[in-house]
């Protein structure tokens, strides 16, 4: 029963929930309100959310020491495709703010109890699926541009990529697969994670219904992409440290988008 769970909701059900057309005003209101989520009690979600900017500073750190610093970049643009796992006690506070309960970071772990937990936990095992397989596709694609042969420095291999046909090549089709893989990730799991956390309807159910809110309103999470992608770029320039800030005020926007995005049940 539990595999079951897993997939589909409490009961065994796969659930569709009603999905609403919204406007690009919606997307920018979603994230207006994120931004007051974060200044209720901003040292707290800064104090939070250092661990990601940590966390790519050391990784970074280890490619550049361990003979793979043609994979800084990558890595640094597979911090987009965790994203939604990153901001997962982000969206708890948000719905707590919602319902004027306590807002403090501590219940940023109450993730932890909820029923859906299993669903929560399969589909971050999929977004990392697709970061490991992010990696394994641009280690791929640089050996078949450049061989098995190592960059002999950072600042070496930036000045070969940005003046040499075989650089531009790189930025290119490297950037082109990492949009198709960004896109799959949009698509499947842009309120997955917020609906998992407000209602148990199992993966299935969650993944499905992020792919019919994106097919139903695709110039608005086209845009929301935007904005994400370049507040990720923004918050990554200073050696990661803007996402200490950037990754808590996109996860409670990400909230506010699933409010517009899901019809509530006229029950509740």
């Amino acid at each position: 029963m539990g595999n079951i769970h897993v997939i589909t909701d409490a009961q065994g059900a796969v659930t569709h929930p009603q999905v609403q057309k919204i406007t690009n005003a919606d997307v920018i209101d979603a994230l207006k309100k994120g931004l007051d989520d974060f200044w209720d009690k901003p040292s707290h979600y800064v104090f939070l959310c250092l661990i990601y900017p940590i966390v790519g500073v050391v990784l970074i750190t280890w490619t550049s020491g361990g003979n793979a610093l043609q994979l800084v970049y990558p890595l640094m643009a597979g911090f987009a495709l965790l994203g939604p796992i990153a901001a997962i006690g982000l969206y708890e506070i948000s719905r707590r703010r919602e319902q004027n309960l306590d807002t403090s970071w501590r219940h940023a772990l109450d993730v932890t109890k909820s029923p859906a937990i299993p669903a929560i936990l399969a589909v971050g095992a999929m977004l990392v699926v697709l970061f490991v397989a992010w990696m394994y596709a641009a280690q791929a694609l640089y050996q078949g541009i450049y061989g098995p042969s190592i960059p002999a420095s950072i600042w070496a291999f930036a000045g070969d990529v940005l003046t040499t046909q075989q650089g531009w090549t790189l930025i290119i089709v490297g950037n082109a697969v990492g949009f198709v893989f960004a896109l799959v990730v949009l698509c499947t799991t842009v309120i997955a994670f917020p609906l998992l956390l407000d209602r148990d309807v199992g993966a299935y159910a969650a993944i499905e219904t992020s792919v019919r809110a994106v097919a139903a309103n695709p110039v608005q999470m086209v845009f929301w992409g935007l904005i994400v992608a370049i507040a990720l770029l923004i918050g990554s320039i200073p050696l990661l440290v803007g996402l200490a800030i950037v990754i808590p005020v996109l996860g409670h926007a990400t909230w506010h988008l699933y409010r517009k995005l899901i019809k509530v049940p006229s029950s509740e």
